[in-house]
């Protein structure tokens, strides 16, 4: 599936004197499994509470699904988001939300969300408020997904789960995306989890993009050389060098080539793992101006 999943044009969000969220333009593209990543702070929660249409911007716009205006009943049909805290009314029965789902949606399968609740187990007739952490997750998933959303948007779902019930939530989301197709934006701390199931990364600090692209491109451009430190200045004007460290001997160098480049003599390159390349964007604002694909940010 081609085209934008989210499109932002010099967004902001103002909370009195300060500034949440500014000048920030961002396409993500639809198709994929994105992870937005970046630290507290950095505007993810207030840019996808724009995207969902819970916010209204102080300055600028943003659109979904190439054409709709956030927030619009036509984006509000087509966009379904699970927050990190859920929705979700304690005194209720799992039956009971689905009805207020079902209510508050003018689409609405309720069929496949009894079908996804009988497949992990979670009682209709069980209150919310007695569910597991885990199970509450899973609710607010398949309530997300019964309204058969293009687009998906989670802020941080698995910040207060076990590991036990971040991988069975992510198992039951990878699979609607392999059944329905849906377009995910999966905002999460959780790098490894990321690294298993995105395909697509967008790295925000400051509102800033600093760096976007999918995975497999981004983990194949970056690697790090190792080799005397008294080379480093002239291996490092041969790339474009996103971490420097140095020790009395030795130089690590994190570069991104897109282009085929022969390692210098004396040298050696090593794969990146997608952590260490999160991390170091999130450590190292420069390294947002080095060439490469990315999306645009001001």
């Amino acid at each position: 599936m081609n085209g934008v999943a989210i499109e932002a044009t010099d967004l902001g969000k103002r909370y009195g004197r300060t500034w949440a969220l500014r000048d920030c333009s961002l396409t993500i593209p639809s198709g994929h499994v994105v992870g937005l990543v970046g630290p507290n702070g950095a505007g993810k929660t207030t840019f996808l509470s724009m995207a969902v249409g819970l916010t209204p911007p102080t300055t600028g716009e943003v659109r979904v699904l190439g054409r709709h205006a956030a927030g619009s009943p036509d984006a509000l049909d087509m966009v379904a988001f699970v927050a990190q805290d859920a929705a979700l009314y304690r005194n209720l029965s799992v039956a009971e939300m689905l009805r207020v789902g079902r209510s508050l949606n003018r689409r609405w399968d309720e069929a496949s969300a009894r079908a996804r609740l009988a497949e992990t187990g979670i009682p209709l007739d069980r209150r919310i408020g007695a569910l597991s952490g885990g199970q509450r997750a899973q609710v607010a998933l398949t309530l997300a997904l019964a309204k058969r959303p293009g687009l998906l948007v989670l802020d941080e779902p698995l910040a207060a789960l076990d590991p036990l019930a971040r991988h069975e939530f992510m198992a039951s989301l990878m699979a609607a995306v392999a059944d329905d197709g849906v377009s995910v934006v999966f905002s999460s701390h959780v790098v490894a989890e990321l690294e298993r199931v995105c395909d697509y990364l967008v790295v925000v600090q400051d509102g800033q993009v600093q760096v976007s692209g999918s995975v497999e491109e981004l983990t194949y451009e970056h690697h790090v050389l190792v080799g005397p430190a008294d080379q480093a200045d002239e291996v490092a004007s041969l790339f474009p060098v996103v971490r420097d460290r140095r020790a009395f001997a030795q130089a690590h160098l994190l570069v991104r080539a897109t282009g085929a480049h022969n390692v210098p003599p004396g040298w050696q390159r090593h794969p990146v793992t997608l952590e260490e390349l999160v991390l170091t964007y999130m450590r190292e604002p420069a390294a947002a101006a080095l060439p490469g694909p990315k999306a645009v940010a001001r």
